[in-house]
Order: C-alpha cells, then sequence, then structure tokens
C-alpha cells in the first residue's frame, strides 16, 4: 500500500504486526526517556535502598508511558506524517496499523503505566508520569505544534520530566537537583530540534509546521540555536557548582557543552546543511554522555 493510499482509503483490516505496534513507542526516543530517567533515579538519595525490582518497574513504567505518548502523538499525525519524507514509512500512515487501534493502544498503555508506577513506588512518581504524557498529547502535539513556532521550546518540557519522575520514584519528593536536571533537558530540546529542521526544512513546509526554521527562516533559528546552547552551558554545570555532583561530572559537563556551543557556532558560521546534520547527531550523544557522567560520578 503506497503514502496516497493509506492517507485517503478507509483501513478496515488491521495487517499490523508486533513490530508495527513496537514502532509506535518511538523506541529510539524512548531510550532517551529511560536513560535520562534511570539518571534521576540513580542520583536520588536513598537509590541504593530501592529495591532494584522496583527500580526496574519504575524505568518499565516511564519507558511503556514515553512510548504511549509517542504512539497517541503517531495516531494524531498520521496526516502529516504521510506527507513528511522523514515520516511517511511509520505504520499508521503506511496503514499497517489501524488508527484507532493505535490510538487505543496508547490510551490503554498510558494508564497502565501510570497506575502501576503509583501502586509499586508512589503516586508523585506517577502523577508526574501522567502529567508529561498529557502535555506531551494535549499542549504539544495537539495545540502547539501546528500553530507556534514555539512549539518546540514550550512542548519540550514534555520530554524533559524523566529526571523528575526518577528522582520522585525514590524520594517521593521533589528538590532542586532534578528541577536542574529538568532545565538541562528543557533548554537542550530546542537547538536538538532546530538541527534537525535545518536540513528538514522542505518537509516541515509541506506539511504546513510553522518551525522556526519555516515561520523565521534558517538564519534566525541558527541565532536561537547559538543563544540556547550559550544559556544551557552554565545550566549543565550548577550540579557541580552547587555540590550535587563531583568533578567527574563537571569537568565533562564543561567539556561536552563547550563541543554544544562549538557545534552551534559552525552552524550559525555555515550555509552547508552538513553542519546542521552534524550537530543534531552530537546533540543525541551529547545528553546520553552528559548523563551518563553524573552517573558514573555517583559511582
Amino acid at each position: 500500500m503506497n503514502t496516497a493510499q493509506a492517507s485517503t482509503t478507509p483501513i478496515t483490516e488491521s495487517e499490523a504486526t508486533v513490530s508495527d505496534f513496537f514502532s509506535l513507542l518511538k523506541p529510539r526516543v524512548m531510550s532517551l526517556v529511560v536513560f535520562t530517567g534511570f539518571a534521576g533515579l540513580w542520583v536520588a538519595p536513598g537509590a541504593a535502598e530501592l529495591h532494584p525490582f522496583l527500580a526496574v518497574v519504575a524505568m518499565l513504567c516511564l519507558a511503556v508511558g514515553a512510548g504511549a505518548a509517542g504512539a497517541i502523538n503517531m495516531w494524531y499525525d498520521r496526516d502529516i506524517d504521510a506527507i513528511m519524507k522523514r515520516t511517511q514509512m511509520r505504520a499508521i500512515p503506511q496503514g499497517r496499523v489501524i488508527p484507532a487501534e493505535g490510538l487505543a493502544f496508547g490510551i490503554i498503555l498510558s494508564i497502565i503505566s501510570v497506575m502501576i508506577m503509583g501502586m509499586a513506588l508512589n503516586w508523585l512518581a506517577a502523577a508526574l508520569l501522567a502529567v508529561a504524557n498529557l502535555f506531551y498529547v494535549f499542549v504539544y502535539t495537539i495545540w502547539l505544534k501546528r500553530s507556534t513556532p514555539q512549539n518546540i521550546v514550550i512542548g519540550g518540557a514534555a520530554g524533559a520530566f524523566p529526571p523528575l519522575i526518577g528522582w520522585a520514584a525514590v524520594t517521593g519528593d521533589i528538590t532542586l537537583y532534578p528541577v536542574i536536571l529538568f532545565a538541562i533537558i528543557f533548554f537542550w530540546t530546542p537547538p536538538h530540534f532546530w538541527a534537525l529542521s535545518l536540513f528538514a526544512n522542505e518537509d516541515y513546509k509541506r506539511a504546513n509546521i510553522p518551525m522556526l526554521t519555516v515561520t523565521s527562516g534558517e538564519h534566525a533559528a541558527k541565532i536561537q540555536m547559538l543563544i540556547y546552547t550559550l544559556v544551557l552551558l552554565p545550566i549543565t554545570l550548577a550540579p557541580w557548582f552547587m555540590g550535587f555532583a563531583g568533578a567527574v561530572y563537571g569537568i565533562s559537563a564543561a567539556i561536552l557543552s563547550g563541543f554544544f556551543v562549538y557545534t552551534a557556532i559552525r552552524v550559525f558560521l555555515s550555509k552547508d546543511l552538513k553542519n546542521a546534520r552534524l550537530m543534531f547527531g552530537y546533540s543525541v550523544f551529547y545528553l546520553f554522555a552528559l548523563f551518563l557522567a553524573l552517573i558514573i560520578d555517583k559511582v
């Protein structure tokens, strides 16, 4: 079934496989969510006393909850996913998963993940997971994504919740440290996605998505990317300066964030989209490496 047929022909019989439903969970995004959530859990006071089984349950709930929100996002965005080259091979626009089944899949998994988190760990962690999912679906996907170039700036908050959830799963509360971790992901998100939008700009134009590169042009986006990376640098150093983390993390954060600024400068000075692709790739590595340094520092 081609893309045009998938987007216009009513689907009455599911052709979905297990792998198709698994793809709705956005596993690559899920891996980053779980990793940053685990970092929040790992550095929380009392983490060593948390039973390993409960730690696994917490991360499983976080993974399933994040994946469920991704499935609902794919259900809602099936029209624009069929238009964009980057997303047109997804299971729903290709017709392998019936839209109603994708929506039900996401809703059921979201409810299950929140309930298990609440019963196995605590209800603050469950509430934060629920808020993150609701924010991603209703605030970002349904409201902001198609209405404002600030979609990634505001909507990116949904992806910043995992360290808060991981921390709360252990402690049952929220303090300044996990809020700083939230801020790191929040300020990392815009330059990460704007780097993508620079080389996927035609896709966003075709789908009528008001990314900053579409509404204000590449130059304005590059300026904002540089500003956000500069603001992000001292925020990543805050855990070290405030005594929450040690020198292993502090030195790693300084090097990693400094290079992130360098990639933004390269993008700003260049008209070659190759640098945007390199920055996007590095941004994913950067966040993994930054939170890995946080984990190692606590060992």
